[in-house]
């Protein structure tokens, strides 16, 4: 686990061999953490389970700390923490063994080593700006003892410990640079501001997100939550946090033909209660036993489609024309289809009694003639002709 104090940069890497639960987290931060420094303001983390969890939110309330979770899919909102992970991983790809069962050794030694270098962002190193001063690494010592083991391991440690201070200031000047290189100046965006919203992070309904919309919206910004961050007012079925990278909004595109948009269209009153109209259907599910449909209203946009029950969706030309498009989508009720495949049979003259070809070389009288139906859900042609095929049936099915 990783801790990096915002003000003096400070880190402290405490191992632990699997992922912690929420109780271990507590034990961990109690160890480490407070016993050195106290109990902090404010604490910024991912948003893993310990951290979400009923069990840490308790525990950091009874201690006033403040809880701040990153943005979802922007890692960067802890940014100085996953920069001390890359560092932190750098260092002991270098130093472990091919085995790499003890990477827990070298915990120490990093952390000093870490510690002790300048930091970029104050100039200073994070011991001097909690201690005052910095600490000695290796005193001067006399260059040789009566035990040699005790020689070759000094030696050992300021040789890392040199070697890891300059690993360090590289590897940070190197993700600098590379992080600078792709950035540019956000966009101004203000409250009240009408953006649209990546789906890059998003679950879209469709049945293929590379043919899916690419943003959704436009949405209101609600208010700023810092300068990169923004939170959005969401539909009550988009079931995410509404707080956002500005990396993921878009500005709206100005109208190329401003005073031709559609007005919205105001609820229509049917008997006693005021319901909008429906435009078309898109999409039918089963939803916990519950048959529901995804409604593009009539004069709005599409970020405005919901998904409703069957019970409140009045629109059965709308259902009609969905179903006819897409028969293998979930319905209200099932198309019984008729024992032949839905055939027409047409009544023949009556002296017409031989036999013709049907069906691979099966035979059937010359009477009754079978076709591919014209329209979906079609039976029988002629109500005169319906007991004449349940008298044949036993016969076109001897083989």
């Amino acid at each position: 686990m990783v801790v990096v104090d915002r003000f003096t940069k400070m880190a402290h890497f405490v191992p632990y061999k699997k992922l912690p639960t929420a109780s271990e987290t507590a034990s961990l931060f109690l160890e480490a953490i407070f016993r050195l420094h106290g109990i902090p303001d404010s604490i910024i983390s991912d948003r893993g389970t310990q951290f979400t969890s009923r069990f840490w939110r308790a525990f950091c309330s009874q201690l006033n700390i403040r809880i701040h979770l990153s943005t979802a899919f922007h890692p960067q909102t802890n940014g100085q923490t996953e920069r001390v992970n890359q560092t932190l991983e750098q260092y002991l790809r270098c130093f472990s063994s091919y085995l790499q069962d003890d990477w827990t050794d070298l915990l120490p030694l990093a952390e000093f080593a870490y510690n002790s270098h300048d930091h970029e962002s104050t100039s200073s190193s994070p011991f001097f700006l909690n201690y005052g001063y910095h600490p000695t690494m290796i005193p001067g010592l006399i260059p040789l003892s009566s035990v040699p083991d005790a020689d070759s391991r000094l030696a050992t440690i300021r040789e890392v410990w040199q070697l890891a201070k300059k690993t360090l200031r590289v590897a940070q000047d190197k993700y600098k640079t590379s992080a600078d290189r792709s950035r540019s100046v956000p966009p101004p965006f203000q409250p009240g501001d009408r953006v649209l919203l990546s789906t890059r992070n998003l679950r879209l309904q469709c049945p293929s997100k590379k043919l899916g919309p690419r943003f959704i919206g436009p949405f209101e910004i609600t208010h700023q939550v810092n300068p990169v961050t923004f939170r959005l007012a969401l539909p009550p079925t988009y079931l995410i946090h509404p707080v956002f990278h500005v990396s993921l909004l878009k500005r709206v595109p100005p109208d190329e033909f401003p005073g031709r948009s559609a007005p919205s269209c105001p609820p229509v009153l049917v008997g006693d209660e005021l319901e909008y109209e429906v435009a078309s259907i898109l999409d039918s599910r089963f939803h916990r036993g519950t048959l529901q449909y995804l409604v593009l209203w009539k004069g709005f946009g599409p970020e405005e489609r919901s998904w409703e029950p069957a019970s409140q969706v009045h629109a059965p030309s709308c259902l009609r024309a969905f179903h006819r498009a897409h028969p293998g989508r979930p319905s209200s009720c099932r198309v019984r289809r008729p024992l032949l495949q839905g055939g027409f049979c047409h009544a023949a003259p009556r002296h017409a009694a031989s036999w013709v070809p049907y069906l691979g070389g099966r035979q059937v009288p010359s009477g009754w003639r079978c076709g591919a139906p014209h329209a979906p859900g079609a039976g029988w042609e002629h109500p005169r002709v319906l007991r004449r095929p349940l008298r044949i049936l036993p016969r076109l099915f001897e083989w």
